[in-house]
C-alpha cells in the first residue's frame, strides 16, 4: 500500500489509542512515522509493537512546552530530513463544572489541546513540504453541550476554528488542514483516575446504549478517517471536519 509512501508523519499522542492506531495504518501505507508523547517508556513499547524500527522514530516531550516542540521538529528533520504530515492527536480532559474549574486546570487543558498544537504547527512549517497535510483529532464536544467538559470542549472548538483559518493562511503552500472528531472511543482517556474498572465499564455500557449503533468507537475506526485526511484521497477536502461518532450527533432515534 502506498498512500503515504515515503511521507514523514509526526503523530502526537502516538504511544497509545488513536495515535498508535494511526501510526500502524500510516506505516502500512508506506510512511515514516515519528511518535511523540510524554512517556518515553510507552513510546518505546509502541515502537516495538509496530515492528518496523527503521521507519519509526520516538521523541518524548510535552506538547505544551516550547522547548519540547522545537526538539520534536529538529529531531524529526535530523533523522528523516523533512515533514509531510502533522497528525495533532494528543489531548487531555479535565472534568469539572465551572464552579469547580481552577485556572490551573483550565490552563493545562488549553495548553495541551489548543496552544500546543498551534505552536507546533508554527515550529514545523519552515520544515514542512508544500502540499502536506495537517490533521487534528477533535471531539464531538465541540458541537454539543456536555456537562463538566467546558474547558475541554472549548479547546476542541478552537481546533475546529483553526482547521478553517489555517487552511486559508496555508493555501499558497497547498497544505491542507482538516479535523476528525470522534465520539466516545475506547482509548486510555476513559480510564479516569479515581474510578474503578467496574465503574468505567458501567460508564462505557451506558454510553454505548445511548449511541445509535449501540457501541462506542474503536481507535482503528478513527485512525482510518485520519489516514484519509492525511493522504491524497482527500485532496479536495479543506478546512473540514469528519465526525466519527456512530451517528450520535446526527441521528435522533425514537
Amino acid at each position: 500500500m502506498t498512500k503515504l509512501k515515503d511521507k514523514v508523519c509526526i503523530i502526537t499522542g502516538g504511544g497509545s489509542g488513536i495515535g498508535l492506531a494511526s501510526a500502524r495504518l500510516f506505516l502500512d501505507e508506506g510512511a515514516k512515522v515519528v511518535l511523540f508523547g510524554r512517556s518515553a517508556a510507552k513510546l518505546e513499547a509502541a515502537k516495538a509493537e509496530l515492528g518496523v524500527e527503521e521507519r519509526v522514530l520516538t521523541v518524548s516531550g510535552d506538547i505544551a512546552q516550547a522547548a519540547d516542540r522545537q526538539a520534536l521538529v529538529a529531531t524529526t528533520v535530523a533523522h528523516f530530513g523533512k515533514i509531510d504530515v502533522l497528525h495533532l492527536n494528543a489531548g487531555i480532559a479535565k472534568a469539572a463544572s465551572i464552579e469547580q474549574m481552577t485556572e490551573e486546570m483550565y490552563d493545562e487543558v488549553l495548553a495541551a489541546n489548543l496552544k500546543g498544537p498551534y505552536f507546533l504547527i508554527q515550529a514545523a512549517l519552515p520544515e514542512m513540504n508544500d502540499g502536506g497535510a495537517i490533521v487534528f483529532t477533535g471531539s464531538i464536544s465541540n458541537q454539543i453541550g456536555q456537562h463538566s467538559l467546558s474547558a475541554y470542549a472549548a479547546s476542541k472548538a478552537g481546533l475546529r476554528s483553526l482547521a478553517r483559518t489555517l487552511s486559508t493562511e496555508l493555501l499558497p503552500r497547498k497544505i491542507r488542514v482538516n479535523m476528525v472528531s470522534p465520539g466516545v472511543t475506547q482509548t486510555p482517556i476513559l480510564d479516569m483516575p479515581g474510578l474503578s474498572a467496574e465503574v468505567v465499564q458501567e460508564m462505557i455500557a451506558s454510553l454505548a446504549a445511548q449511541n445509535p449503533m449501540k457501541r462506542i468507537g474503536q481507535p482503528e475506526e478513527i485512525a482510518k478517517a485520519a489516514l484519509f485526511l492525511a493522504s491524497d484521497d482527500s485532496s479536495y477536502i479543506l478546512g473540514a471536519e469528519i465526525i466519527a461518532d456512530g451517528g450520535f450527533t446526527q441521528l435522533q432515534l425514537t
